[in-house]
This record gives C-alpha cells, sequence and structure tokens, in this order.
C-alpha cells in the first residue's frame, strides 16, 4: 500500500461505498488519494460491469411490498440480478428494501421517476451502478409499482420471488386480513384483470378467436362456432379475471362473494402482481 493510503482511507472508502477492500484500494491508489475521484472510479468500474454483462440473463432477485403505516398506500420494487446467491445476499436485499423505503416516501409515479431519485447524494440509478461495481453482476431496477385506495394489503411470496398489492374501498382490521387473502389468491391464480371491463380488446379478440378455431377443428357447424366462441371467452373471464376468480380458500365462492361476506359493499379497487423472471 502506497505511502500516502493507509488501511485507515480503504475501511473509510469500504464503509462509504461498500466495495470489496481490493477494490477499494485500487480505487483510492488511482485516485491518487483524494476520496471523491475514488467514488467515481468505483462507479466507473460499474458502468464498465453494466456494459459488458449488458447481454446477460437478469432472472433472479428481490421483489419487496411496502405499504404506509396507515395502510393507505403501498409500493412494490423489483431489484433483478444474475444468480440466486447475490439475490440472497444480505446487502443486496437491504439495498432493494432501502429503494423501496424511499419509493414509499417519495411516492413517484413511474419507475423511470423512481430511478431519478436522490438517494444519499446520488440518483437511485447511480446507486444500481455502484452496487454493479460491487457486486460484479448485471442488476437492473426493472420494475415498480404503487396504489392508493382506503386500505392495501401486501404480500410477499416465500423468498422474496413475487409481491403482491391489493387496494380495497373501506378500511378495517377485518378489511385488511379480507385483502391479504385476495393478494395470495392474485399470487397463486395470476389474474390479468380486475373484472370483464378490465380486460384489453385485444386480449378479447385473440380468446374469441381461439374459441373459434377450436370449434372448428372440433368439426362444429358454422352456425354455432360463434356462440362456442362466447361461452369459452365467458370460461376466460371467470378464470382469470380476479373478483370473478373461484375463491382458492373455498370454492363455494367467487373473490366478489368472499369479499361481500366481509362487508356487503366491500370490493377490489385495484391490484399489482410483481415477480421474477
Amino acid at each position: 500500500m502506497s505511502a500516502n493510503i493507509t488501511a485507515a482511507d480503504v475501511k473509510k472508502l469500504r464503509e462509504m461505498t461498500g466495495a470489496g477492500m481490493m477494490d477499494c484500494k485500487k480505487a483510492l491508489a488511482e485516485a491518487g488519494g483524494d476520496f471523491d475521484k475514488a467514488v467515481e472510479v468505483l462507479r466507473k468500474k460499474g458502468q464498465k460491469v453494466s456494459a459488458k454483462r449488458a447481454d446477460r440473463e437478469a432472472n433472479e432477485g428481490v421483489v419487496i411490498a411496502l405499504t404506509a403505516e396507515d395502510k393507505t398506500k403501498g409500493v412494490i420494487v423489483k431489484l433483478s440480478c444474475e444468480t440466486d446467491f447475490v439475490a440472497k445476499g444480505e446487502d443486496f436485499v437491504n439495498f432493494t428494501e432501502k429503494v423501496a423505503q424511499l419509493a414509499l416516501e417519495q411516492f413517484p409515479a413511474s419507475l423511470d421517476e423512481l430511478k431519478k431519485l436522490d438517494m444519499d447524494g446520488l440518483t437511485v440509478e447511480e446507486r444500481v451502478t455502484e452496487l454493479v461495481g460491487k457486486i460484479n453482476e448485471k442488476i437492473e431496477l426493472d420494475a415498480y409499482e404503487r396504489i392508493e385506495a382506503a386500505m392495501v394489503s401486501p404480500y410477499i411470496h416465500m423468498g422474496n420471488k413475487a409481491a403482491v398489492l391489493v387496494g380495497l374501498n373501506k378500511a378495517s382490521d377485518e378489511v385488511y386480513g379480507a385483502g391479504r387473502d385476495v393478494a395470495m389468491q392474485v399470487a397463486a391464480m395470476k389474474p390479468v384483470a380486475l373484472d370483464k371491463d378490465g380486460v384489453d380488446q385485444s386480449t378479447i379478440d385473440k380468446e374469441v378467436e381461439i374459441g373459434k378455431e377450436q370449434a372448428r377443428a372440433e368439426g362444429k357447424p358454422d352456425q354455432i362456432v360463434e356462440k362456442i366462441a362466447m361461452g369459452k371467452l365467458n370460461k376466460f373471464f371467470k378464470e382469470r379475471t380476479l373478483l370473478n376468480q373461484q375463491f382458492v380458500k373455498d370454492s363455494s365462492k367467487n373473490i366478489a362473494g368472499y369479499l361481500k361476506d366481509v362487508d356487503k359493499e366491500l370490493t377490489v379497487t385495484d391490484f399489482k402482481h410483481v415477480e421474477l423472471g
């Protein structure tokens, strides 16, 4: 170690950036002992790693859901990486939680806005690049969702592999519990929309066309092909829209019916579901 760079200097830079000891030592040497320049050296290293690993698959990672203390708003943040080993690391999980906490406090309207937020003197995006330099893997902040409602219930699937937020139109402890049940339903059954009004026209057209093709392939006469296709579309709405789905905890009712048992006016206003991959 050169005379003007001490072990204490390396330790200080490591505490500032979280980078490895050898990386800190090299950065300080390259920066001639200047801490600001050394931080910049480490950031550029992160940018180089990002460029080098841009074509890698980042299918592992962490998905975090947080709600405000009063349960009227919530956020989901997803940070992706290449390996499960990194995803399970304390630094990686803590960083994701810190980003989620910032998102909850600032409540940006989009992922792009979240990336531009200040995080200890740098943007969130720059902090992600720093983490890339430290971990030497492709890392992407690639999903952010938010909900505001009378009550927001969260659910994080085992091992931070998926997260769900459910917004409801009423608030109470019982409603919060019901919302948790619905959030688990979303994680398990992956609905595409809240109800049939939320399904986009292109999806409807595609399902009708599939229904018609299946009916023709089965040799059904032309005059009933349309009717069969509409029947299959209604089945799609029942199976793939949240309020119409059979409740996994009690198959005798759908989600809309389950919520009405809790409170006659209770319904879901919105839901968000983010998973790895």
